[in-house]
């Protein structure tokens, strides 16, 4: 089973993306996890992206569908994947199609996790992630036992850079004419189905679940 991931930052993704690969034993395939491994691994493929990335550039399409051309026929992948920021964009959902074709694959069913700006906007601002050890809490729905402190190892807690107010109204508006023809483009294929994505985590699985039906 082939699926890809689709939602505004803060739809709860991750989350879900972790929910899925176990109950369907399948790998979950991020483009920034796979651009860190290949930066990390100094492959041929990561020193290009590094070279965009350090200039705070976006990496242009033909680096990232090699990259994704290369983890798809990893042999984990023989039962399938699951796709998470990749594609964001037409031209990107274009050239997968063209790559699956080359391998007699399809994506089986897109989820596109629904949920508005201002539930994006109180769940992204409340986060606080530990300079240590990187565990996340949320002043409201998850927040530390000590003030401004992690519960796992009295790290410091700080607000990312990218989840103040400012930052996410230009990540939305980036998304909205980016990401969001996707939903068009998928819904026209007939693959696309809606989750409510302000559930709780638990019931957005459920929802998920009958979504994939049979598979």
């Amino acid at each position: 089973m082939n699926l890809i991931l689709l939602g505004p930052p803060g739809a709860g993704k991750g989350t879900q993306a972790k929910f899925i690969c176990k109950k369907y034993d399948i790998p979950h395939i991020s483009t920034g996890e796979m651009f860190r491994k290949n930066i990390a691994e100094k492959t041929y493929l990561g020193m290009l992206v590094k070279e965009y990335t350090d200039k705070g550039n976006l990496v242009p399409d033909h680096i990232t569908i090699k990259i994704v051309d290369e983890r798809i026929r990893e042999t984990d992948c023989k039962k399938g994947f699951l796709l998470d920021g990749f594609p964001r964009t037409i031209t990107q959902a274009e050239a997968l199609d063209t790559l699956l074709k080359k391998y007699n694959l399809v994506i089986n069913r897109v989820l596109f996790i629904a949920v508005s700006n201002e539930v994006v906007i109180e769940r992204n601002v409340g986060r606080r992630v530990c300079s240590s050890c990187g565990a996340s809490f949320h002043i409201r729905f998850n927040p530390s036992r000590l003030l401004n402190k992690c519960d796992y190892c009295l790290g410091e807690l700080t607000q990312r850079e990218d989840d103040t107010i400012s930052a996410l109204n230009n990540r939305l508006a980036v998304y909205k004419l980016q990401t969001k023809p996707l939903i068009a483009y998928y819904r026209s294929n007939k693959l696309l189905s809606k989750i409510d994505g302000a559930c709780s985590a638990e019931i957005v699985f459920q929802n998920i679940e009958t979504a994939l039906g049979h598979y």
